[in-house]
């Protein structure tokens, strides 16, 4: 939710000081949106000298940022660690309601949880990441943790392939290179090249499978998903155990029913028209 509300803010932090803005820019706005994505799934609760660093913040600007929240009833404080409330949900929610692609896919991805018993996702491209915009769980007891918001680097993940092998070809190279290409595990491709290659093979074949590039253990399979003007918007994808699917089961017993239901939900986007999808650096289509 934080990422959709602060759109505009670059994914590095607030701009420079010295960067040039334009006349109608609130500074203040901008640094109460880095007061709000310093906290993420990884640092639910921060103290204040973490958030004026992870604002780039003086400890005195993020004091009165956090109290401000807090009075608000945007962030809850014991005296020492600062935390979210679930009222932050509430400034997301316009966007989200807006929002129409999850909508038409949900029911697509929870068919097809049930027939393949494996967890399912929608994404969309956002600055150089894939966020997950819809998701359906498994019913496994060691299932992914995986929520909708989360979000990865789009060219380490199979989701993020399909969509980056189908933006114009200008616009995939510029992405790859600004691939951060250091290795999470042995098989990542660590080179401009292998990219670019891997992606050639996305376009050609039509789906993407990636093979414990991002994590030791995950296969991960995707589709790419169009609107009716046949631009690639999103992806959906299987992310499964390496110890219960081999590559082989993955492209037997799984490929065809998650192009099948990329299928159906371009039919659908067909008829409604093209989905409204934010966060791609042309803007929003549709």
């Amino acid at each position: 939710m934080r990422h959709a509300l602060a759109e505009r803010v670059p994914p590095g932090g607030p701009m420079p000081e010295d960067a040039v803005r334009a006349p109608h820019f609130v500074r203040s706005f901008e640094r109460g949106l880095a007061v709000i994505r310093a906290f993420d799934a990884d640092h639910p609760a921060l103290t204040l000298s973490e958030v004026a660093r992870a604002a780039e913040l003086t400890r005195a600007a993020a004091r009165r940022f956090l109290l401000t929240l807090a009075d608000l009833g945007y962030v809850h404080t014991d005296g020492r660690l600062f935390r979210l409330t679930p009222r932050v949900l509430e400034l997301g929610y316009s966007y989200l309601a807006g929002f129409t692609l999850p909508q038409i896919a949900e029911p697509h991805l929870e068919r097809l949880v049930a027939r393949v018993r494996e967890s399912s996702s929608l994404c969309v491209l956002e600055g150089d990441d894939i966020v997950h915009v819809a998701r359906v769980p498994a019913r496994r007891i060691m299932a992914a943790s995986i929520t909708v918001g989360a979000r990865f680097p789009a060219h380490l993940t199979s989701v993020g392939r399909v969509v980056l092998a189908g933006l114009p070809e200008a616009e995939a190279e510029v992405r790859i290179a600004r691939a951060d290409l250091r290795p999470h595990t042995a098989r990542t491709l660590t080179s401009a090249d292998a990219l670019r290659a891997e992606l050639r093979r996305v376009r050609r074949q039509g789906y993407a499978l990636v093979d414990q590039e991002l994590e030791d253990g995950l296969r991960a399979v995707a589709a790419p998903v169009r609107d009716r003007d046949g631009e690639v918007v999103a992806g959906v994808g299987i992310a499964v155990h390496a110890g219960r699917n081999s590559v082989e089961s993955v492209r037997r017993d799984l490929l065809p029913h998650l192009l099948a239901t990329a299928a159906r939900i371009d039919a659908d986007l067909r008829i409604t028209g093209p989905a409204r999808t934010a966060g791609h650096d042309g803007g929003t289509r549709g």
